[in-house]
Parts: C-alpha cells; structure tokens; sequence
C-alpha cells in the first residue's frame, strides 16, 4: 500500500508535501510496532533509548546534558527517563568527582542484562523490515540526512 491508500488521500499539494506526510505517517508506524516490542520489558521507547545510549558509553559515564543531547525524542524529560531507570536498577547515579553539581548515569549489569535479552528480539523486528535493501536503506539514509540539512 502507499501512503495515499494509507491515510485514504488520493491528492497531494506537491510531491515533497507527500514525502512529508509519508515520513510522519511511517514514524508513528515505526513508534507503535516499538512500543509492542518493548512492552514485555517494561521499556518505554525513550527509556530504551536511553539504556543504549549508556551501553554505548560504557564503562564511562554520561551526564544528564550528554544524554539530551543524544537521546532520538528531543522532547522527552531525561531526567524523569533516568529517575525511572533506577528505580527499576537498570541505571545508577554517582556525583560527578570532576564537578560536584554535575551528576553521572551509568548503566548497571541488570541494565546491561536487559539491552541483550531485548537484542535478539530487536533484529528479528529489524529483519523483519525485509522489504528495503541493504541498497535501498543506504539511499532512504541519504535522502533523510539530505531533508534534514
């Protein structure tokens, strides 16, 4: 189906407009197929975002700033996002011995445990995704890094 059958929209202002719709329309497709994948962990989207950003970083510490910074929904409260972690002993906090106002996350072993259950099951659904190529999704990156700039 294209995105015209999708939303039941048979006219478009231009093609960009269309492309526009198209990107948005596949983002929440994207997001909703996320949210039942990380369901059965206990995982909102932004928190394991959050968790990969940190086993990106590990051994070493992020700070509050370096996670904003990095983190896909530049809209979510990374703050409240780590708060949730530790109470569920996925991340743990320490004061920051370089600035003691600044504070570092770093993902603890249950953490870590949790990223790899949730691999396997994260490239079956990315193998799933099956109808682009390795080709295709090359060129669908340079075209949204092209959007973008």
């Amino acid at each position: 189906m294209g995105i015209g059958e999708d939303i039941k929209q048979s006219k478009f202002k231009s093609e960009l407009s269309k492309a526009i719709i198209n990107i948005l329309y596949t983002n929440s497709w994207l997001s909703q197929k996320q949210v039942l994948l990380f369901k059965p962990y206990g995982l909102t989207t932004p928190q394991f975002n959050v968790l990969r950003i940190l086993r990106g970083q590990h051994p070493k510490p992020a700070t509050i700033n370096l996670l904003i910074e990095r983190m896909l929904d530049k809209s979510s409260n990374a703050s409240r996002i780590v708060d949730k972690l530790e109470s569920k002993g996925l991340v743990a906090r320490k004061q920051c011995p370089n600035d003691r106002r600044a504070v570092d996350v770093i993902i603890t072993s249950q953490g870590l445990d949790l990223l790899a259950r949730t691999d396997l099951d994260m490239d079956r659904w990315e193998d799933g995704l099956v109808s682009l190529s390795e080709e295709e999704a090359r060129q669908l990156n340079v075209l949204l890094d092209k959007l973008r700039a």
